[in-house]
């Protein structure tokens, strides 16, 4: 059930059995599917020696009738209409067509019709609709993420396709997992209900022969959330490895972009990759934080430098033949000290310039401690320090109130009228959209852990202990007690009800976790290390992006402009 492993078999099959040279075509969407399980000289180990995408290939006519093209993209009319015309006028010797999802017949019979000259040499569905960054964590990198957060009557065409996007990746990743699931939703979101309803459609009716795989002792559980149940994790600083590196640089399938780092000399200004399956440093520390890292750090480069004070000390013809076999894991390793040293040291400097310890002890005070008098001060206190940046002053208001909204309106409005006048840049009314989107009347969860009385004694208990781990990690996503519910049986029936008359029998051994409106890096760190407790349940969890607080800032502002003008240009 390892996602990157499913989607590395799919590419091995579609390469391995076409012998000769080839040319990979691809996607706007699958180029990230391949890109972050596959690498380059993997790609030239199966022969393929051109990558190019499929919009690419329709605007050129030169002929490479000695290359096979193997064409990996998804099953849209877009892309079969394009097709379509490259089959009319052939440019490659081979064509093997692989479809990331389900084809319709009318497209199989269009490229059918289309294929006069017969160079189609196969066409398969590899179900690999989705981009698996970790092994246990997807997302569907859809870039209107904006659109769950809007009523159905303001964009139902967007809303419709957004919907349909996401039934297409959540159904890939049963295919490619060979299960059909019981399905259940959060009962206070209509897209959760929505896309629960179309997946059951679709899998129980629809193409029901396609899903009925060999049945197993419990049927594996399909539960759609959505992103406003919890709206503090996606707004807070991160203090482990992959979620810091996401939020204070950014990370796109598994590639951090260095050259948007002016500070960095010429050199360094490169993409370098970050992911578990080719870094063993990385693999190792991602769950760290960022005290430990440092410490890490610290040994990769003394080993280092022990490596590279060997290879000065070469005296014989046998040393020097042992320096070129070892040159280039040599090199690798100095690629790899490079890039970690060069990604935490830029990270030190954003937290000290940003005063980002200050900023986030506060923030884990709100997230996770009572006491609204402290907080309030503790807030205004930061919105008044010339140090603090924009986007901090404002994450920390949306907490407060997140928090606090019942409590003192009266405080409340000053807050707003104080960001108002610190940070202009900000749109009016956004703190308070965000608690129209998910205040504490739209929450299905205990997010502050302050409804539920064993919650709060949990809370006092973690209160007590958290002095002596870490301040800056002492919060715990939603989603934490979500699988703790799933793992003791006690998620209710009531909150997430099940689609269709298909119930859980018994405790279900896999759970896929699917958020509308996108997951962070801190919930998939949740899923790692829930999995490795061994609790004889197996978790993914999948969303419709990887947020981090920028983002899903850039999601709550684009959903305001549009409700305000209530209307949609598509």
């Amino acid at each position: 059930m390892v996602l990157v492993t499913t989607v590395r078999d799919y590419i091995n099959r579609m390469l391995q059995d076409i012998s000769g040279m080839k040319v990979l075509i691809l996607d706007s969407e699958t180029v990230s599917n391949v890109s972050i399980v596959y690498s380059q000289s993997e790609l030239l180990q199966k022969e393929v020696f051109l990558v190019e995408m499929i919009d690419s290939i329709s605007a050129s006519s030169e002929s490479m009738s000695h290359l096979k093209a193997v064409y990996f993209v998804r099953p849209t009319s877009e892309n079969v209409q394009k097709l379509r015309y490259q089959l009319a006028n052939p440019r490659f010797g081979e064509y093997h067509l692989f479809f990331s999802n389900l084809l319709k017949d009318t497209q199989i019979h269009i490229l059918a019709d289309s294929d006069e000259q017969e160079v189609v040499q196969q066409v398969q569905e590899f179900y690999a609709d989705f981009v698996a960054g970790d092994p246990y964590h997807f997302t569907l990198n859809m870039a209107s993420n904006h659109l769950y957060m809007l009523p159905a009557v303001v964009d139902p065409s967007g809303l419709q396709r957004y919907s349909d996007r996401v039934v297409d990746g959540i159904a890939a990743v049963f295919l490619a997992l060979k299960r059909r699931p019981v399905i259940r939703y959060q009962r206070t979101s209509d897209t959760a209900k929505r896309i629960a309803q179309e997946t059951a459609k679709l899998m129980y009716q629809q193409e029901s022969g396609l899903f009925d795989f060999r049945r197993t002792e419990s049927s594996p559980l399909l539960l759609v959330i959505d992103r406003r149940d919890d709206p503090v994790t996606p707004l807070l600083n991160q203090w482990t490895y992959q979620a810091m590196v996401h939020e204070l640089i950014g990370l796109q399938d598994n590639k951090v972009d260095l050259r948007a780092i002016g500070s960095l000399p010429k050199d360094q200004q490169v993409e370098v990759v970050l992911s578990s399956e080719q870094d063993a440093f990385f693999k190792s520390n991602m769950y760290e934080n960022f005290g430990d890292i440092g410490m890490n750090i610290k040994r990769m480069v003394d080993d280092f430098q022990q490596v590279a004070k060997s290879n000065q000390n070469i005296q014989t013809v046998e040393d020097m033949a042992r320096f070129v076999d070892n040159y280039p894991e040599y090199k690798k390793m100095q690629g790899n000290v490079s890039k970690h040293v060069t990604l935490v040291t830029e990270m030190s400097k954003l937290v000290e310039a940003r005063k980002l310890m200050l900023v986030s002890q506060t923030e884990q005070d709100l997230a996770c401690n009572g006491g609204q008098g402290a907080a309030y001060e503790a807030v205004t206190d930061l919105l008044n320090n010339e140090s603090v940046s924009d986007i901090d002053r404002l994450r920390l208001v949306m907490l407060y109130a997140l928090r606090y909204e019942k409590e003192n309106p009266v405080q409340l409005m000053q807050l707003f009228n104080k960001l108002a006048s610190r940070s202009p840049k900000y749109k009016q009314g956004l703190v308070q959209f965000l608690l129209k989107q998910a205040g504490v009347e739209k929450r299905t969860g205990d997010l502050f852990g302050n409804r539920d009385l064993l919650n709060i004694a949990r809370n006092m208990a973690r209160g007590l202990k958290v002095w002596v781990e870490n301040v800056y990690t002492q919060h715990q996503p939603l989603l934490f007690q979500t699988m703790e519910s799933i793992t003791r049986g006690r998620l209710r029936d009531v909150d997430y009800p099940f689609v269709g008359d298909h119930f859980q029998q018994g405790r279900p051994q896999e759970v896929v976790i699917f958020m509308v409106g996108g997951t962070t890096y801190e919930e998939s760190r949740c899923v790692a290390l829930q999995n490795s407790t061994n609790s004889g349940i197996r978790f993914i969890l999948g969303g419709t992006a990887v947020l981090n607080s920028k983002r899903f800032l850039m999601d709550l502002e684009e959903a305001q402009r549009i409700s305000r003008s209530g209307s949609h240009m598509v």
